[in-house]
């Protein structure tokens, strides 16, 4: 048995408070592949901590038989802070009520200042180079010196997470189907993630501009590579990823075990665990670039009654929701039709129906670049 479990003290903003991570630690330290798992950033989504519950049983088991290759590091619950926000019996999980924004953006740059402290240790020697990285990397976030317990927080999760080959951080949607964010030059070798998991959509994206948790760890190395060229040889060496497990009401056993089959498969199919995954099931969509994929918006505020279904093949111009005005003074002209902006699959809606104007709605994912997508945050706040 290797299975370690430490707990990370994220210190206290109040007396006689203390939140803490728990950190599951499986295989040898230091061993490759590592793969690092993480549920629930955005606290009040749920589906992934269940997904977890049921891998860390696999991975128990897998332990017991001596099936870990790697280094894999599990941590099932993200963000404690979040997890203790319920305000008048509302969970309020996706921002730190004390100010702190979005858990799952402005994350730190670890790019910055990189090149400098690299640039005299590289060599021709690949391997020695991605340790290199790593290393620097590392000392970088051993720098930080957070003073609050949501800085804290960023700093431990970096801290586990910088220097695996693999980061998985595992998030749901509103009311979604099954879909995944990685970088373009990941899909060919990590695909399979989609396929084990049956996702609807995939969406590729080199930097979203939104500084979330899963770029933050695979922006480094494609950064580097543009600042260094041809010069020393750079791989993509920190494959990342946000796994969206469906909408927040897909919490059942029956799924999240099936989910955890499907990641337990993938760790498998990359070498850190053992034992045939079997063959890769057939993918369920293609890499799509996520500047294709629209964010539909309410033009102000009102009651979305919707006209589409999750996973409705819709053209542009399609009637989407209608938003309906509950003070009207006439019911017969209360209502403002919002239409698709581009053919495609509709894979998500807001599971609140009253909305504010600029909410976003609903997702389309097409296949053709929007060109009001371009430029600025690819990801909704």
């Amino acid at each position: 048995m290797t299975k370690t479990i430490e707990r990370i003290s994220l210190g206290a903003m109040s007396p006689g408070t203390e939140r803490f991570l728990a950190v599951h630690r499986y295989g040898t330290k230091g061993a490759r592949p590592k793969a690092y798992v993480q549920a629930s950033l955005h606290s009040d989504e749920i589906p992934g901590m269940l997904a977890v519950h049921h891998l860390q049983r696999l991975l128990d088991e897998a332990d017991k038989k001596g099936a870990i290759k790697g280094e894999i590091v599990v941590v099932p619950v993200a963000n404690p802070i979040g997890l203790g926000q319920i305000v008048n019996g509302s969970h309020s999980g996706r921002y730190e009520l004390r100010g702190g924004g979005n858990f799952n953006r402005q994350w730190p740059d670890l790019f910055d200042g990189l090149l400098d402290a690299v640039r005299t240790k590289l060599s021709a020697d690949q391997a020695a180079n991605v340790a290199v990285v790593r290393a620097a990397i590392g000392t970088k976030i051993n720098q930080m010196m957070p003073d609050t317990e949501l800085s804290r927080l960023k700093v431990e999760l970096a801290r586990l997470a910088h220097d695996a080959d693999m980061v998985l951080d595992l998030h749901c949607d509103d009311e979604a189907l099954m879909h995944v964010y990685m970088q373009p030059m990941h899909w060919q070798d990590f695909s399979d993630i989609a396929a084990e998991l049956g996702a609807r959509a995939s969406l590729l994206c080199v930097d979203s501009k939104a500084q979330s948790f899963d770029e933050t760890f695979s922006l480094p190395w494609s950064k580097l590579q543009d600042a260094i060229g041809d010069k020393f040889p750079i791989p993509n060496a920190c494959f990342a990823t946000t796994v969206e497990f469906r909408g927040q009401a897909d919490v059942f056993d029956e799924m999240a075990s099936e989910d955890a089959a499907g990641l337990y498969r993938f760790l498998q199919r990359h070498g850190v665990l053992a034992g045939d995954p079997g063959k890769v099931p057939e993918l369920q969509c293609e890499g799509t670039d996520l500047e294709a994929t629209d964010i539909v918006r309410a033009p102000k505020a009102g009651v979305i009654a919707y006209k589409v279904a999750l996973g409705a093949q819709v053209k542009k111009g399609d009637l989407i929701a209608e938003l309906v005005d509950p003070l009207a003074d006439d019911a017969n002209k209360a209502r403002q039709p919002i239409r698709a902006l581009t053919d495609g699959l509709v894979l998500s809606r807001c599971l609140r129906k009253l909305v504010s104007p600029g909410d976003g709605i609903a997702m389309i994912v097409g296949t053709a670049k929007l060109a009001h997508r371009k430029g600025g945050t690819l990801l909704s706040d």
